[in-house]
């Protein structure tokens, strides 16, 4: 098969137009469908269907430690919230903090105290001149938002095939004290798929930062979220907890995670882990914040999931649905795309996404051509601050929302989206 950029330009002129034909055949059928981000379907959330009875009596507001979880107190969270929180996180539970339905809370108020208060005594970053984070790119375009909500200068760090660029990370971190944090996103990246190589993890946790106040912003958020039927070796992650503290940097990491894709999206729990110091700091801004988060919602999950083992098989139901949209957009892509060097994309293991490379210079028309048509996409560009791809190439496709027959129409559609806008920037160039 010839690549579309070795066939003559009337060769091209007559597949544009059979995929222009195909595009409006398409459009036609009405396509409503709205896979703008990673949401759970509906036959996921039915998993979690016992969660709302395991609650029924007085009798059954009490955790293992006797905890009445109706009333004030545990700011922390229940005990037993926090081992179970902590075991997925790879933390002791008394250096996990059990919070509210989503981690990016805890991240935004993390940022904003890092503004206000600052860290370990350090200067408030309000009253410095300039503070710079550090993006790995392609990556998760909520982080993103909060950086930008607060004005800081945010730089790419371009994802390699085991994480971020680190030798562009030691460069950054150890020689600029303006560079105040890094987001990463460690297992089942988002949109890729990577998980962070144990030599990357060593090399975070080696890092010797210019600023004393410098943090990482691990965000284990598919820590578990497998698609493949068991997972790969290779997707084994380091603890960066330990790690940090083997490398005499206890302090340098903030650990967050959630069940928002375990449970309920909307009604889960999310947990922050660090170092004692570091946690009895949060604690401290806490008091003032909160009297405690939800409790019986905590001690749902526990009893809904009872243990880590108990998370790993809910997982493994997660999986059995998620796997086969993945196999099919898998599918359909290769089919219509494979050997026409119009694009790139990677199969991912787990996390809740497909990380698609189009030509440079094709992916806002990419996305704009699907919603024409019906298909939200998330935006072109998302996933580097300030929305901004240098490249205007990266899209990510998020599967798991749609049934499969659902799912195999906008597959079919963005296919043909992605031949038509490469065929017109191959003609545009010629």
């Amino acid at each position: 098969m010839k690549t579309y950029s070795e066939r003559t330009a009337d060769e091209l002129k007559a597949i544009l137009a059979e995929e222009k034909e195909k595009y409006e055949q398409i459009k036609a059928l009405g396509i409503k469908l709205d896979m703008s981000r990673g949401k759970p379907s509906k036959e996921q959330l039915d998993l979690s269907k016992d969660m709302l009875t395991c609650i029924s009596e007085n009798a059954d507001c009490y955790d293992e430690a006797g905890t009445d979880c109706r009333n004030y107190g545990s700011l922390a969270g229940i005990p037993s919230a926090r081992k179970l929180m902590g075991d997925l996180m790879g933390a002791p539970a008394d250096q996990t903090i059990v919070c509210g339905n989503a981690s990016l809370t805890i991240m935004f108020d993390t940022v904003a105290r890092g503004f206000t208060h600052g860290f370990a005594g350090n200067t408030p970053w309000a009253k410095l001149d300039k503070v710079k984070f550090l993006c790995p790119v392609p990556g998760y375009d909520r982080h993103f938002g909060v950086t930008e909500h607060f004005g800081v200068e945010m730089i790419n760090i371009p994802m390699k095939s085991d994480g971020p660029d680190m030798d562009l990370v030691e460069q950054y971190v150890n020689n600029d004290p303006a560079v105040k944090g890094i987001w990463c996103v460690p297992k089942y990246s988002n949109p890729q798929g990577i998980t962070y190589s144990a030599e990357v993890v060593e090399r975070f946790a080696k890092l010797k930062p210019a600023a004393p106040d410098f943090r990482i912003f691990w965000d284990n958020a598919y820590g578990v979220h497998i698609i493949t039927e068991n997972e790969d070796p290779r997707d084994d992650l380091a603890n960066i907890l330990e790690r940090c503290e083997a490398n005499g940097n206890p302090d340098m990491v903030f650990v967050f995670a959630s069940t928002s894709k375990i449970t309920y999206a909307g009604g889960g729990i999310s947990a922050f882990a660090s170092s004692k110091k570091n946690v009895e700091e949060m604690l401290g801004h806490m008091t003032y914040q909160i009297i405690s988060h939800d409790k019986m919602n905590q001690l749902r999950h526990v009893k809904f999931l009872k243990d880590i083992d108990g998370i790993k098989a809910q997982m493994q139901k997660h999986a059995a649905l998620m796997r086969p949209k993945f196999l099919l957009v898998d599918e359909i892509l290769k089919k219509e795309l494979d050997g026409l060097g119009i694009c790139s994309y990677t199969l991912p293991r787990g996390g809740y996404f497909i990380s698609f490379d189009a030509m440079n210079g094709c992916a806002r028309k990419i996305v704009n051509m699907a919603k024409e048509a019906g298909l939200v996409l998330t935006g072109a560009g998302a996933s580097y601050p300030y929305h901004n791809d240098p490249d205007d190439s990266n899209i990510r496709i998020a599967p798991s929302l749609p049934g499969l027959d659902e799912l195999k129409k906008a597959a079919d559609l963005f296919a043909v989206c992605v031949k038509i806008a490469s065929l017109e920037k191959i003609l545009e160039n010629r």
